[in-house]
């Protein structure tokens, strides 16, 4: 298992090995070209690396600048990184005249240092700012965003991305608060959450839900995603796969939804006359669904709600 670290944290790559094992650097496609969409902390691109030809190439994708800073540190001709989602990998390649790519890897979520840097304010353990970009340099914070946003969409926001069943009087709650004081730090949210949820799940904070949806609004997350998934289709190679890990089950059903949906074809009327080399044929093949170890779950917590999926390009090139 990778261990990278940054000043005062330490980040734990979830599923290393198997979403890297699942692209299948071996003979010829260790010569290819490479995406890592989530570059993070840089455990899935340095392990990458050391198995790329050196003649292969990688070129890896994030929003978080600490993250951008991080892979400006690695030395290696054959990496370079873009400051951006990975939903741009599309006119980012083009622009590097890279129009097909040999595998793609999508780590989903958010980083152990982003989760414990309290001034990023992804986590309501730790006081901090109320600001959860990814994305520090654009964009609205959770805090701008929670002090304007009408109630209903604060509702729907907290029960769409959160599946949270108390997203009505949450945002009750949140609308009565922010006309007493503005609400900008993470405990204060956490606090109007805390009392406003009455039933807790074991073992789970009542505002976890609350924070999940606020930052996956805040950052366009699965926008991004549905994008980015055909984005990276679109740039696969034929025999090329895409490695996907997702931490939540909104996340893991569009990545399951989206590779189905290319890897099933509609069947014709078997009473037309259609030759069998004219049949509809599917785009993708599914490779593997893997959860992580209990081992590595008892070494990290945090991988528990990890789910890597893997598919496989077939047919002609787009």
């Amino acid at each position: 298992m990778d261990l990278t670290t940054v000043p005062g944290f330490q980040h734990r790559t979830v599923l290393l090995d198997e979403a890297v094992d699942a692209l299948d650097l071996t003979g010829a496609r260790a010569s290819g070209i490479y995406i890592d969409g989530t570059f993070g902390r840089g455990g899935h691109s340095r392990l990458l690396l050391s198995r790329l030809n050196p003649d292969g190439r990688l070129i890896a994708f994030d929003k978080d600048p600490q993250a951008i800073a991080t892979a400006e540190q690695i030395d290696d001709a054959r990496f370079s990184i873009v400051h951006d989602s990975f939903a741009t990998m599309h006119d980012a390649l083009a622009a590097r005249g890279i129009h097909q790519v040999d595998g793609i890897l999508l780590d989903l979520g958010i980083s152990s240092p982003q989760v414990d840097d309290a001034s990023r304010g992804f986590s309501f353990r730790n006081d901090g700012p109320l600001d959860m970009r990814m994305d520090t340099t654009r964009g609205m914070s959770a805090a701008e965003w929670i002090a304007t946003a009408p109630q209903t969409l604060l509702e729907k926001v907290i029960r769409d991305y959160g599946e949270e069943r108390f997203a009505f009087p949450i945002a009750k709650a949140i609308v009565a608060r922010r006309a007493v004081e503005p609400i900008s730090t993470t405990r204060q949210l956490a606090a109007i959450v805390a009392d406003t949820v009455k039933s807790r799940e074991k073992g789970k904070d009542p505002a976890t839900r609350t924070f999940q949806a606020v930052r996956i609004f805040i950052n366009k997350e699965l926008e991004d995603l549905e994008t980015g998934l055909t984005a990276a289709y679109g740039m696969l190679a034929p025999g090329a796969r895409m490695s996907v890990i997702s931490f939540h089950s909104l996340e893991d059903r569009m990545v399951k939804q989206f590779f189905a949906s290319k890897a099933k074809v509609e069947q014709p009327d078997r009473r037309l006359p259609i030759r069998a080399a004219d049949l509809p044929q599917p785009l993708m093949k599914l490779i593997d669904k893997i959860k992580p170890s209990e081992e590595e779950v008892n070494a990290n917590p945090r991988a528990r709600s990890a789910v890597l999926r893997v598919a496989e390009r077939l047919g002609a090139a787009a």
